[in-house]
This record gives structure tokens, sequence and C-alpha cells, in this order.
């Protein structure tokens, strides 16, 4: 088995095309077809189903796929470790983030990190809390920041960094819009904008108005975090949303108004793997990461 193959039937894995996976390999699309099935014969079965040039996976073929992208990741890492060890400095970096800690957290630490380390680079990956815990599990990456920071999975290690606070966002002519705070049972009879269920956050925010006697009526669901501020904006509902998302950036016709009784919290931090370790470059900006909010806490005391 060839490295050369498992390339080759990755891309065609993902394409279920031969031809495309080819154009994209820049090679020929006989090669392609050729190295594929050399490799079935190694394995002695057949790994796609055929019809003509397009293919699909066989249900063989799909668990084959599982453990060779495993496997390439494996691959690539070592060659980004024989590489970084010579310079750490200018490796880089993987990471995956939600969207709420984009607007001020990621580009501060970023920021803060390139101006002592000014030759690396980033590769940023934006999703769900669920999807960057398996990206990170699976190896996709090797370091997520999450809110708030899984505490229950020993497949990660996760350091909590800061806990922030959840804030209401109201239009700025909301009848409630000149308080100085706000209960949170004061909100039962509004309309609220909120991400989808399939984010952590709206559980949060969920659990703890239902904590204290009802249930949202959630009539905007919006994965963007611009988007749920603008709908706040032009008045059509009320919106929870976390501290740092409006830091330099409320929206012109909205106002924040800090929560009490209960005060809602979330932890943030950032999350890696237990079962491996760190590129060079990687555990240089863990170090950062974590250092950095600890001078920030000593700061804040």
């Amino acid at each position: 088995m060839e490295l050369r193959q498992i390339a080759y039937f990755i891309e065609v894995a993902k394409r279920e095309h031969v031809t495309d996976a080819a154009n994209h390999l820049h090679v020929a699309q006989s090669a392609v077809s050729r190295q594929i099935s050399k490799l079935e014969e190694e394995l002695g079965v057949d790994l796609f189903i055929r019809d003509g040039r397009n293919v699909r996976l066989t249900p063989i073929g799909e668990v084959f796929l599982k453990h060779m992208e495993q496997a390439m990741h494996v691959i690539q890492d070592a060659e980004q470790v024989i590489k970084e060890y010579t310079d750490p400095e200018t490796g880089t970096i993987h990471i995956g983030f939600v969207s709420t800690l984009a607007l001020y957290i990621l580009p501060t630490l970023i920021s803060a990190f390139r101006r002592e380390y000014p030759r690396v680079k980033f590769k940023l990956v934006q999703g769900n809390y669920y999807e960057l815990k398996e990206s990170v599990i699976k190896g996709r990456t090797n370091m997520a920041l999450l809110a708030p920071v899984p505490v229950d999975d020993r497949r990660l290690r996760g350091k909590i960094l800061s806990t922030e606070k959840i804030v209401a966002l109201l239009p700025s002519n909301h009848p409630k819009a000149n308080q100085r705070t706000l209960r949170l049972s004061e909100l039962r009879d509004e309309l609220f904008i909120m991400f989808p269920e399939t984010y952590l956050l709206r559980k949060i925010l969920v659990d703890a108005c239902e904590q204290i006697g009802f249930t949202p009526n959630v009539a905007f669901e919006g994965d963007d975090i611009d988007a749920i501020k603008g709908l706040v904006s032009a008045g059509l509902g009320i919106s929870l949303v976390p501290e740092s998302t409006l830091v330099e950036n409320i929206p012109r016709r909205a106002v924040r108004i800090p929560l009490i009784e209960p005060a809602v919290t979330r932890t943030v931090g950032i999350v890696i793997p237990d079962d491996r370790e760190l590129l060079p470059t990687e555990k240089l900006f863990y170090e950062f990461v974590v250092d950095f909010f600890s001078r920030l806490e000593q700061f804040q005391k």
C-alpha cells in the first residue's frame, strides 16, 4: 500500500467522481483509476461501486476511508512536526472556534500572539460546539476555542480561561431600554432571537429561563451573531448574548443591559486532545493563551 494510492483513494471518495479527483490532483484520470485498482487488488475488496466515472463507497470502503483519513492526519502532523522542530516560530496553527468568540476574543489573542511571533500562520475553522469537539477528537484540528468549556469528555483536555456574563440586547426604543439592569423574569413575555437548538449557548439560555419558570418564545433563529444583533436593532425582538460579542460593537439602534436575578454566565476556554501531543507551534500558542488570560485576570483584580 502506497501513500499515493491512499491520497488518490481519499480524493475519489470525497468527490465521488474519478475525473474530478484526477483534475484536482493534477494527474491523468487513467493514473488514478490504475492506482485505485491496485489498492483494491492488494486489499482483496471492492472499495467503490462504479457507474462510469461516477463512484460511491462500498460499506467496507467507508470503513477504510475513516481509518485512512486518520492515518493521513498522523502523517501530515509528523511532517509538520519535523518542519516546526527546526523553528516553531514559523509553523502553522490550526484552530477551531465558535462564532461568538470571533468578534473580540479570537482576534485579540491572535493579534497579541503575532506581535511576538509574526511569522506564525493561522488556519481558522469556524463551527458549532459539537462540530469542534469532534474535530479535535478526530484530529482534524488540535485545538479549539469553545464556550462553555467541556469538562465531561475524557478524550479532551479543557482549560477554562475566563467566565463571561450573558447580557440582554434590546432595541433602543424598547420600553425597558432605559433600565440600568434587568431581571431575567422581566423578559418572560418578549419575543426572543436566538441561535438554533443545535447550539449549546441556546441550551444555556433556555435552561436559565426555565429555572425561573418560563420558556422563551423564540421568534427568530440565526447562526450568525451579527445577524442576531441586526434583527434586534430592527426591533424584531430581544436577545441574550455573551458580553464579549458587544465589545466595541453594539448595534446603533440597540442597547446592552446587564442581567441580574439570576446572573447568567458561561465559561470560555481552549480544548486540546488528551491522547496526542500538540505540534510545537501549537504548543507555543496554547501556552501563550493560558498565560495571556492569567495576566489579564491578575490585572483585573
